[in-house]
């Protein structure tokens, strides 16, 4: 804890601009003035414009600012001094769009003006991080004063989304809502809940009770994912949870109220055994089995439905009739991703499926699949959306792709005039490594800090309007605690909050780490677990002209001086600093130790990482350096 906050102090001094304003996501127009606004018992909140809606966001906000400041702003007359005041624009501004706003700080007061309510929410969230936090006030008498400037903002994407698993772990309505909180922050706008999947069925479906009384439910496990022994016959099932239906309209209720729209998925017609598990007729093999806990004995999993059995569409109807009446948004998401097409080939059902509707192999016989879930979706006035294997065999009429292995899924779907949703393993995944995997948790897998800011959605020679935008993407199956889960999402959510909000012309790396150490005491003050994976060292493997290892040693973030030692004790500045040479491991050597410095204080993680994983690491090829 002393450590924590020692680094916290000095992450906030080692700012070198003189900026007083430093927001996340960047706004695309941002001029600082002299003076400042002081807020303080005096100040009252007045709206301009009749919406409902807007009262209640004006409510939240105060309420946000009481938290930070202990200041209870009541609601004042226009034309008062020294008041916050928030407008709807009668004549629409084109320039800022539906969720865009100017904000106006003076000496004598606040104007956030906006074409809808959700502009004026996204400009509350830039005003929230310019009021300074309260313990950075010296004294009670202090007044909170907010910097003047002039800004003018909108997001480049309207799909700003973070994607939360709860099946392969579940998490609670209240942490479900929490992390909608800290997702609005940082004005994303979808939360993309991922609700079924092998491991866990999450969602009530009242006309097929079965589906929680089963499915929702498995054996409890503690060790690495993937690691686990099977469930045993008769073995108790204390570990899961659902959402009622109850629940689930308890959460839109909260999302929309901070203009979050979420994204239901139910994952078919692969990752289905806790639909198979309380419905054993809907897989091909009709087998009987328990909601597996993470266990590997099968690698092909019997984890499809079967798609020549009729069964399975009148089930699906039913499922997806009560998630269209639960679930505002236009889009569902029906998954088909990783269908393992095994059983398929083998299936008499599917072999009669496929013959009868001319389908020449299993790829073409998961698009029939797709096409008529489109058909179901739309009868229900909605439209489809799956990840980029919903493009194998011919892509559904109007579906649109959400691209995960990697971009091309979205470049071919974007070429076809479909739209796309970006979420690139490599770049939005926030399950993996963030840092040095021997001083990280264990998952599996890259993506660093600066590999999700350096990203960009819209690849070379595909049209913009094609792309709506994108997401991170947490899968939890190393994942089974909140706070985990918020370790694993900032900072590199921040990250992709400014890759989708702010225009691609402002990014730079080193004022975005200047910006980003400032929100690490806000992110501190809410009690929010972050990493702090970008201060350590990367430790690179190579080999030399005559086969010797060498070991290479970066930082991400500049300005830091990196120590080693090869001979098992902790290093610190009396140690060796690294040149950016090349090292080699001394006779007898079996191991590296490193840690990262800046001005003479620690920053980042120590650890040790032996030679015979270097070793490895290049023998294999892998790339979680």
């Amino acid at each position: 804890m002393l450590f924590t906050c020692a680094l916290l102090a000095q992450l906030c001094s080692f700012a070198t601009d003189s900026s007083r304003i430093k927001l996340i996501p960047e706004p695309v127009m941002l001029k600082e003035l002299q003076g400042n606004f002081n807020l303080n018992k005096q100040v009252n909140l007045v709206i301009r414009g009749e919406d409902k809606q807007l009262k209640g966001t004006a409510q939240w906000f105060t309420n946000q600012l009481n938290a930070m400041t202990g200041i209870d702003i009541k609601a004042g007359d226009l034309g008062a001094p020294n008041n916050i005041t928030l407008e709807l624009l009668t004549t629409h501004n084109k320039s800022i769009g539906e969720e865009g706003y100017t904000l106006s700080v003076t000496t004598s007061g606040i104007h956030l003006q906006a074409n809808t309510p959700a502009g004026i929410f996204y400009g509350m969230q830039t005003l929230l991080q310019m009021v300074p936090l309260r313990d950075t006030v010296k004294s009670t008498a202090t007044r909170f004063n907010i910097p003047c400037a002039e800004i003018t903002d909108y997001p480049r994407f309207g799909w700003r989304g973070l994607m939360l698993d709860v099946s392969r772990h579940f998490f609670t309505k209240e942490e479900v809502k929490r992390y909608i909180d800290e997702m609005v922050n940082y004005k994303y706008n979808t939360f993309h809940w991922h609700l079924t999947d092998d491991n866990g069925w999450r969602i009530e479906i009242k006309s097929l009770p079965e589906l929680t009384q089963k499915g929702a439910w498995r054996v409890e496990r503690v060790g690495r994912w993937g690691t686990f022994a099977p469930p045993q016959p008769g073995e108790a099932v204390p570990y899961g949870g659902f959402y009622t239906q109850e629940d689930i309209k308890e959460v839109i209720q909260y999302a929309q109220e901070r203009y979050v729209t979420i994204l239901p998925e139910i994952d078919v017609p692969g990752h289905s055994l806790s639909m198979i598990v309380a419905y054993p007729n809907l897989s091909c093999t009709q087998l009987q089995y328990m909601v597996g806990p993470g266990d590997s004995l099968r690698k092909k999993n019997d984890n499809v439905l079967c798609i020549g059995n009729d069964s399975i569409f009148t089930v699906l109807d039913k499922v997806f009739t009560e998630v269209a009446a639960l679930f505002p948004n236009k889009y569902i998401h029906i998954g088909g991703d990783e269908a393992y097409k095994g059983f398929w080939e083998k299936c008499p059902k599917c072999k009669r499926r496929m013959q009868t509707e001319h389908l020449k192999d299993v790829h073409e016989l998961q698009s029939w699949f797709v096409k008529r879930m489109e058909k179901m979706l739309l009868s229900k006035n909605k439209k489809l959306i799956g990840w980029d294997e919903i493009l194998e065999g011919g892509l559904a009429p109007e579906a649109t792709v959400m691209s995960w292995r990697g971009m091309q899924g979205g470049i071919t779907a974007a070429r076809m005039n479909h739209h796309v949703v970006m979420t690139p393993w490599d770049f939005v995944y926030l399950d993996l490594y963030q840092g040095e995997a021997a001083a990280e948790p264990p998952t599996y897998g890259m993506c660093r800090l600066s590999d999700s800011y350096n990203y960009d959605p819209v690849p070379d020679n595909v049209d913009e309007k094609y792309i709506l935008g994108g997401q991170g993407n947490l899968w939890t199956e190393s994942v089974n605690t909140f706070r985990h889960v918020q370790y694993m999402t900032w900072p590199r959510s921040l990250a992709l909050a400014e890759v989708y909000w702010s225009p691609k012309s402002k990014r730079n790396w080193d004022d975005f780490i200047n910006r980003l150490e400032a929100q690490f005491p806000r992110l501190d003050a809410a009690g929010v677990k972050y990493a702090r994976s970008a201060y350590n060292a990367i430790a690179t493997p190579a080999r030399d002209k005559k086969g010797e290892l060498k070991v290479s040693l970066t930082t991400e973030i500049k300005g830091l001086d990196i120590y080693y030692t090869f001979d098992n004790s902790d290093p610190d500045p009396f140690y060796p600093r690294y040149n950016g040479q090349p090292l080699t491991f001394p006779k007898g050597a079996a191991q590296i130790t490193v840690v990262t410095y800046r001005n003479g204080k620690q920053v980042g993680e120590q650890f040790a990482i032996k030679k015979e994983e270097l070793e490895k690491r290049l023998l294999q090829g892998r790339h979680i350096y």
